[in-house]
């Protein structure tokens, strides 16, 4: 028997919890709480967001360019089923190599939080209106960013957008994944969200992410 309130997400969660793969056909995510931020926090986390670098890693020596070759290969060989485009699944991969080392995140468990919030699907919407991969609420659009909503569909933007939020809640948790990814889904201290995302990410491990 379900518990009183038990939902469909709830399982579905609980099922990530346990290590099972979960391909949602519907979103996971919950949504980003708006809150007040001071002048100084929106304007760096609006300067990181403007930031137009291109998504093309460099790196200081041969051996972490082949670290992350590997990387690559294992990686987009697992997503082969989400993305099945080769050229597709390999932009996608490099941009998320890209925004989560620009940001101070790790890869691994980025792509866990996107296989929770949106099962890989570039024009994925939740109940509450949360955009793309990394379901980015449309307030932040406004908040940090240039009031284009539908933008937050495009890639890098969206991708951008999540892994600047991100380090920001883990800046305010003082580090604390559990808690920043609780915050992240709008779901602060509940463990549902940040067990799923933990049991997701052992999916993708890799020794050279």
């Amino acid at each position: 028997m379900r518990p009183d309130g038990w939902t469909r997400r709830d399982g579905l969660l609980a099922l990530a919890a346990c290590g099972l793969p979960v391909w949602p056909s519907a979103v996971l995510a919950g949504g980003q709480i708006e809150e007040p931020l001071a002048d100084s926090v929106r304007g760096a986390l609006s300067a990181a967001i403007a930031n137009t670098a291109p998504p093309v890693p460099e790196f200081t020596d041969t051996e972490k360019r082949l670290a992350y070759l590997r990387w690559l290969g294992a990686t987009s060989e697992r997503l082969k089923r989400r993305k099945p485009d080769f050229q597709t699944r390999i932009e996608f991969l490099q941009t998320v190599w890209y925004e989560t080392k620009r940001a101070g995140l790790d890869t691994t468990t980025v792509l866990g939080l996107i296989q929770v919030e949106s099962g890989f699907r570039k024009f994925a919407i939740s109940s509450v209106g949360a955009r793309g991969y990394m379901q980015i609420m449309p307030f932040w659009a406004r908040l940090i960013g240039n009031g284009d909503v539908p933008a937050l569909f495009n890639m890098q933007t969206n991708l951008r957008f999540g892994c600047v939020i991100l380090r920001h809640y883990l800046d305010r948790e003082r580090g604390d994944t559990f808690m920043a990814l609780g915050r992240y889904n709008g779901s602060r201290g509940k463990p549902q969200y940040p067990n799923a995302v933990y049991a997701s990410r052992r999916l993708w491990a890799h020794p050279d992410a």
